[in-house]
């Protein structure tokens, strides 16, 4: 089995249980969707040299950034799936086990704290949201169904893929 195809399977369906989760979360919780507008306006705007924001939101819009911001979700979701297979293998892919797939999934929780929010204008670990106990929580939340997400599509793509 190629490992990148296996990489790219269990990325996109980490993410897309991570999206599920989100669409969950507003019905039952009221909490809003992440909107990864946003994060393509960030993108967009290095793409010119400005990494950081006061506020993403007050920034100017770039073209297509709903578009690029699903993107590099996705392709983020692709890139954390990949760190599983770099620790842990095809070998992890043909006997699935929860542990490796929660613990990268809560790792990935960095990305956010430490680049996005800074960056977005949130600040270090959602400090300068209105509740960032609040923000910090919701975001490993979601990761650790991200990292449920990986679990489970390893499963899937062991199922489809593998004898």
């Amino acid at each position: 089995m190629n490992i990148l195809l296996c990489t790219v399977m269990i990325g996109i369906g980490a993410t897309v249980t991570m999206d599920i989760w989100g669409v969950v979360r507003e019905r039952w919780l009221g909490i809003p969707r992440p909107d990864y507008g946003l994060v393509g306006r960030w993108v967009g705007h290095m793409t010119h040299g400005r990494f950081r924001h006061p506020s993403i939101k007050v920034a100017d819009a770039i073209r297509g950034e709903r578009l690029l911001g699903g993107a590099v979700h996705y392709l983020t979701g692709i890139a954390f799936a990949g760190l599983l297979l770099a620790g842990w293998g095809m070998d992890w892919v043909t006997h699935p086990t929860p542990e490796p797939a929660l613990l990268v999934g809560i790792g990935t929780v960095a990305a956010p704290f430490l680049l996005m929010q800074p960056g977005m204008g949130a600040g270090l670990a959602a400090r300068r949201t209105p509740n960032p106990v609040a923000a910090r929580q919701q975001s490993l939340v979601t990761h650790g169904v991200f990292g449920l997400g990986l679990y489970l599509s390893g499963w899937l793509v062991h199922g489809l893929l593998l004898p």
